[in-house]
């Protein structure tokens, strides 16, 4: 019997000021990258080295501005997580790169939800599984339009923050980061090399927390607009 595959349109994100779209190829997650949320999840930043996870490219949700886009609660979870983060979009690639030519592998910056089941991820780290489960489910990555760094900038400092039906649950400086955003790509490179249309969720402040259905989150950061999202 002969199968005929549909083809499947690779993961888009829309770039700002243009009708073209930034195809994606990898999701990188850098985890607990703001010291409070370190802490707040158990960890010790004075201690820890940045590490990653991945989330399927196909697992972002593009949110455009101006609107309120349905967000699916998923399945198997009664406990998800927003974690509000600055999206790195990269435009070149390699190996072992230094941090001080870091940056001009970025290409522009966004607003990412890396929506999490923690209750799926908790029961992953007791019994020391990947989190897969927990980080990667259908359309767990929001992301708002890509901002060329030509037209913004390299954002190093500025306001992060996410509200939840009009209360503030994340506020932050993105020069509260841990590890810097080079650094970032710096270290992922020694273990994978890294291409054009990789993207890195480069880490949530503190305040992270639970969402249902009905609610409405607004997330924001400095001279990247915001997106709206309900949960449904």
């Amino acid at each position: 019997m002969a199968f005929i595959f549909e083809p499947v349109a690779r993961p888009a994100l829309p770039i700002v000021g243009t009708d073209k779209l930034f195809p994606v190829r990898r999701v990188y997650c850098v985890g607990r990258n703001y010291a409070a949320h370190a802490r707040e999840m158990g960890g010790d930043p004075t201690r820890e080295p940045p590490f990653f996870f991945q989330k399927p490219a196909d697992a972002l949700q593009p949110v455009p501005h101006g609107t309120v886009v349905d967000h699916p609660y998923p399945s198997k979870t009664a406990n998800y997580h927003f974690e509000l983060e600055m999206v790195v979009a990269l435009a070149k690639g390699g190996r072992d790169i230094p941090v001080d030519k870091a940056l001009d592998c970025v290409f522009g910056y966004a607003i990412g939800l890396d929506m999490t089941r923690r209750d799926l991820q908790d029961e992953a780290k007791q019994l020391r599984r990947p989190w897969e489960p927990g980080k990667a489910s259908d359309l767990s990555g929001p992301v708002g339009p890509i901002y060329p760094a030509a037209s913004v900038g390299h954002k190093l400092k500025g306001p992060i923050s996410l509200t939840v039906d009009g209360v503030v649950k994340q506020k932050a400086d993105l020069a509260d980061m841990i590890w810097s955003v080079a650094e970032q790509i710096s270290y992922l490179s020694a273990y994978f090399e890294v291409f054009p249309g990789d993207v890195i969720f480069s880490g949530t402040p503190d305040g992270v927390g639970a969402v249902t259905r009905g609610q409405t989150m607004v997330a924001a950061v400095d001279g990247l607009g915001e997106i709206s999202l309900k949960v449904v």
